[in-house]
């Protein structure tokens, strides 16, 4: 009795232990667990309500942990997407005001550039023949130790010819030497090689020659003649080559002259055409 007894455990574990009764007996393992804990949370809910509390906090404080790179990665690609963004505008703005600088300056030059074209049309063409007088715009300035002279953009195209003077402001300036088609060279008063007879404000009459310097020196005074400080010097206009009365400087009282218009500033010269000059001078 007891063989047959063994011979059905042995039968019976078999049995479970086949494919299909392992599934059955887990199916029935679910089924089993499920029932208790029904039971327990209806009947046991001193027991279940903080074990349940307990184990939705930990299933919610997971959740939050397991959602934070969903919520934290694309907070900081909009980051840094609003970086770059801003970075680029930056870049953008700085070379607009770069641009807009450029043109100001642009602007302000024009304007100066106008001003003085003004301001030479006011004191050279008033109460003048416009046809005798050519605006000139000086190209170089050819500066040296004792050579001063400029380059001016206008030639025997232009009406220039050797021998004309030239002014700034109503001041005299120098005289034409060399004439091209479209350019000329103006010796000015303080070369080496410039002599201009002048008359002072007392009557005294002089020569203005160029020393290479800034202040050309008054020479072949009158005897005895003392220079005082601020007398007008003008041109005699004897040479016939440079109006009478045109203004040229003041005295210094060392036998010096300081010129109305500083050599080593110009920009624009007018070149009166009505003066007649004396040959290739």
């Amino acid at each position: 009795m007891s063989v047959i007894r063994d011979d059905f455990s042995i039968a019976f574990r078999s049995a479970l232990l086949q494919r299909g009764g392992a599934q059955k007996f887990s199916v029935l393992s679910l089924i089993f667990l499920a029932l208790v804990i029904f039971f327990l949370d209806v009947y046991g809910i001193k027991f279940t309500k903080p074990v349940r509390g307990l184990i939705n906090d930990v299933v919610y404080r997971v959740t939050y942990l397991a959602s934070t790179p969903t919520r934290f990665f694309p907070q900081v690609n909009e980051d840094l997407s609003s970086f770059f963004n801003v970075k680029a505008e930056n870049e953008r703005l700085k070379a607009e005001i770069e641009k807009y600088k450029s043109l100001e300056l642009n602007v302000e030059f024009l304007t100066d550039e106008n001003k003085n074209l003004q301001k030479i049309l006011e004191t050279e063409y008033f109460n003048k023949n416009l046809s005798n007088i050519v605006l000139a715009k000086v190209l170089v300035d050819k500066n040296s130790p004792f050579l001063k002279s400029i380059i001016i953009n206008k030639g025997t195209r232009a009406g220039i010819l050797k021998g004309m003077p030239v002014t700034k402001d109503n001041y005299l300036v120098g005289r034409v030497v060399e004439t091209n088609y479209l350019s000329s060279r103006v010796l000015l008063l303080n070369d080496l090689n410039s002599r201009i007879p002048v008359t002072l404000d007392e009557g005294a009459q002089a020569i203005l020659s160029g020393s290479g310097l800034n202040k050309p020196i008054l020479e072949y005074l009158p005897e005895d003649y003392e220079i005082l400080e601020e007398i007008n010097v003008f041109a005699s206009g004897k040479d016939g080559i440079f109006s009478p009365g045109t203004p040229i400087g003041k005295t210094n009282g060392a036998g010096e002259v300081m010129l109305f218009v500083d050599p080593n500033q110009l920009s624009f010269v007018t070149v009166n055409l009505s003066v007649q000059t004396k040959g290739n001078l």
